[in-house]
């Protein structure tokens, strides 16, 4: 019988989650950022990066108190990232992208509140039974 242990799920949760800020410092501040080709399609880059990260994060840390830290942690990266963003001189500052990054937290914390837990979802089908060859 194959499964998941807890311990083992958290830190893969742990390990992508990371994996996804060092994703979002890379694209922040590269000098050739990927286009999105729609109108202000950066502004949506942001917001969707940022949603995605909140939800994400959101899933280790259940609590409300800890989501509001989660919330207001991703929010001042966001604006410490175009802070940073006007230091390199080779991005622009804007502060569009800094609501854009709130909207995206909001949204997601929003999304995480009213969704089941994903990661104890994901931890309770580990624990079933995974068969190793097929039984035919």
């Amino acid at each position: 019988m194959n499964s998941f242990s807890p311990a083992l799920l958290r830190r893969l949760w742990l390990g992508i989650g990371w994996f996804g800020i060092a994703l979002l410092f890379y694209l922040s501040l590269t000098p050739q950022p990927p286009e999105i080709p729609v109108e202000h399609g950066d502004k949506f880059g942001h917001a969707l990066a940022y949603a995605v990260l909140m939800y994400w994060w959101a899933q280790l840390l259940v609590g409300t108190r800890q989501r509001w830290w989660l919330a207001a942690g991703l929010i001042g990266l966001g604006i410490a990232i175009e802070y940073v963003q006007r230091w390199t001189g080779v991005r622009t500052f804007d502060y569009f992208d800094m609501l854009a990054d709130a909207v995206g937290v909001t949204f997601g914390g929003v999304l995480a509140a009213f969704t089941p837990n994903l990661l104890v979802r994901v931890g309770r089908l580990g624990n079933r039974p995974v068969p190793l060859a097929d039984s035919h």
